[in-house]
């Protein structure tokens, strides 16, 4: 199917997102439950979001 890929920011013990490319999209899925379902996004999207949390415009 496809190539996952996990955060170089992962820990053993911590949580981390998994990404994969699929045909023009990303999937995004919980690696510690890589069975439980992932979910699509455009490439554009993926990238805003990408781009917001590294400027700092989600953190709380």
């Amino acid at each position: 199917m496809w190539q996952w890929r996990k955060s170089s920011r992962s820990t053993a013990n911590g949580g981390c997102v998994e990404v994969a490319w699929p045909a023009g999209r990303t999937a995004i899925r919980d690696s510690k439950n890589p069975d439980g379902g992932y979910i699509t996004v455009a490439r554009e999207q993926f990238a805003a979001l990408v781009g917001m949390a590294k400027n700092g415009k989600l953190d709380i």
